[in-house]
């Protein structure tokens, strides 16, 4: 665990419910928690003083299988914690409707490229002395009822900041909350502020609090914002402050710990330009920054650019800012290194899918979370058309992948709908969807597809980092203008965009039109330059290293965290708790 000095000198604690960084590790759904992970990777990568807290997750998200009808299965994952964890002796409490629940903890290391070590502390309750209703309540990651997540983040917000103490950690400066579900973090460091019990929290008390919190949040969908009703968090969590201040915590009837977050935290941010914009919007009042994600450089570059970095920009990896250089690459070490990516890909799939992939075939890759605003299946919206453009400018594949949370059955029919297409597109488009996509198997398809597609309806995507892994890689995207493309797209140089920009009051064309402009990108412009102007298609990916890998990193993200978040003083005009800024109800 560290020496006492050790610990006095961590400052921030960083929450979030869910955290990946390693793949044996699976207590991570997806983007949330992968860019968690890759945030946490790029503080050890720079030694700033953090600690991280998230819950444990025994049976971790789901294991999933794909039938040959497309139906998605769901297994508990098996992992064995005690090889990859070390038990920690420590305890803490906290109340859940009236109960007394033990958590106990778990620490895991992140160790930065120049030895700096960040603690990951993974909170259990699967301990004997719970009841087994209590023992399963850090089990599975978003699974269960409203009551069961309610509990989940009481033991992360809560729990977490009381673990915090009992590992000895005082010095303690920010919290940063990525997302809402660590937003009684902040409850629990206004119990402590409030002199008198049994009172509203006065002004000073409210203010001491924000001053300490920094939040994130991550998705312009609704059902990313949680809410629960009022009876239920009446019965539920031990505290009267809910009830004393109800202009903090609630809207209307329900408790929405977005909100909860907004209005204690000094810093807010949304995950792109883009992205704070529509949160500025969908929270009028609130002062809400903008920092773009970034992924870890280090973490999803592919072994073969891996290697061509190390001989041509050796300090790449401790300066990310240095991956403009790339444009000076020799083109045919570029083609080589993403050719031997792709062949390990292709291999990859045949072996397991005996679908007899081309390694020369332009292969288009979709990778993400299975839900319906991402429209993985617009590709295959006209199936005809799609292989009318193979069989008249040359072969194509498509590679996917990607759960749907098991209660989201919209999201279970579109993987159903790719596979049943792909079976009667075959052999004229090879189509893939490989199962249990996972940290493992990104690190494969990311690097090794020529392109990376990415059509979610505007403006849910918050920021979106696959794409951003692709170019580290060489792998530009055709995609959405939308999140992050936004600021990546620089068109026929970094990539290619689907779909008009945004604008004030601008609609989202239909599905239709964005579909054909799919077919028409792919008809007139990417496949005859991927197959007949090889140097040209080379010099869009020597500009996605360059121009957007150099940034789009979480060195970069994280630099800007800690100047404008975690230890830069606020003034009142980013107040969020201020009369003139919290919105009233």
């Amino acid at each position: 665990m560290g020496d006492v000095s050790e610990k006095t000198f961590k400052r921030i604690a960083y929450f979030s419910m869910e955290i990946g960084f390693d793949p044996s590790i699976p207590t991570y759904s997806g983007g949330l928690g992968v860019l968690a992970g890759d945030t946490i990777k790029a503080c050890a990568d720079l030694a700033v003083p953090m600690i991280a807290v998230t819950l444990l997750h025994d049976e971790g998200y789901f294991f999933q299988r794909i039938d040959e009808a497309g139906n998605q299965r769901e297994f508990p994952v098996e992992w064995n914690k005690d090889n990859l964890l070390s038990r920690l002796p420590e305890r803490v409490e906290v109340k859940i409707a009236g109960r007394t629940v033990r958590i106990g903890v778990w620490e895991g290391m992140i160790r930065g490229l120049n030895g700096y070590a960040v603690p990951v502390y993974f909170l259990d309750t699967n301990l004997e002395e719970n009841s087994p209703a209590d023992r399963g309540l850090t089990a599975r990651l978003y699974g269960g009822d409203l009551r069961y997540r309610l509990a989940q983040e009481i033991i992360l917000g809560i729990g977490g900041v009381r673990m915090i103490d009992a590992l000895g950690y005082s010095g303690i400066e920010k919290y940063h909350l990525n997302e809402g579900h660590a937003a009684f973090l902040a409850l629990e460091l206004l119990h402590r502020e409030r002199k008198d019990a049994g009172r509203a929290p006065d002004r000073r008390e409210i203010h001491a609090v924000s001053d300490r919190c920094v939040f994130t949040t991550h998705t312009p969908v609704p059902a990313g914002h949680d809410r629960f009703p009022r009876e239920m968090v009446k019965k539920t969590l031990d505290s009267d402050i809910p009830e004393k201040a109800p202009e903090l915590f609630y809207d209307g009837e329900e408790l929405s710990t977005t909100l909860t977050a907004l209005n204690l935290s000094r810093y807010v941010n949304g995950v792109a330009k883009r992205h704070g914009e529509v949160s500025r919007r969908m929270f009028p009042g609130y002062r809400i920054e903008s920092i773009t994600n970034g992924v870890h450089l280090p973490t999803w570059t592919s072994p073969p650019f891996r290697s061509l970095f190390d001989r041509y920009i050796p300090e790449w990896s401790q300066d990310a800012f240095s991956l403009r250089y790339a444009l000076s690459l020799p083109p045919e070490k570029v083609w080589q290194a993403h050719s031997e990516a792709k062949k390990g890909m292709i291999d990859y799939i045949n072996r397991r899918h005996n679908l007899g992939m081309a390694y020369d075939a332009l292969t288009i890759g979709f990778a993400r979370r299975a839900t319906a605003y991402k429209r993985a299946d617009l590709l295959l919206r006209d199936p005809d058309r799609l292989a009318a453009v193979a069989e008249k400018l040359g072969p194509l594949q498509v590679v996917y992948g990607g759960k749907a949370h098991p209660a989201d059955a919209p999201g279970k029919e579109m993987i159903r709908r790719i596979v049943q297409t792909a079976r009667r597109l075959h052999p004229r488009v090879r189509i893939v969807y490989l199962e249990n996509y996972d940290f493992s198997l990104a690190r494969i398809l990311i690097a090794g597809c020529d392109l990376w597609l990415n059509p979610p309806r505007p403006p849910m995507e918050a920021s979106g980092t696959s794409g951003m892994k692709a170019a580290v890689n060489g792998v530009p995207s055709l995609s959405v203008l939308d999140g992050w493309w936004i600021e990546g797209c620089i068109e026929n140089i970094t990539g290619w965009s689907i779909g008009p920009p945004p604008g004030p009051g601008a609609e989202s064309p239909e599905d239709g039109e964005i579909a054909e402009e799919i077919y028409r990108k792919l008809e007139e412009t990417i496949l005859p330059m991927y197959y007949g102007r090889r140097e040209e298609w080379i010099r869009v990916m020597l500009h996605a290293i360059a121009l957007n890998a150099s940034f789009f990193n979480t060195r970069r993200m994280v630099m800007e965290y800690v100047t404008n978040a975690y230890f830069l003083k606020r003034t009142s005009r980013s107040d969020n708790i201020t009369a003139e800024n919290t919105r009233r109800r």
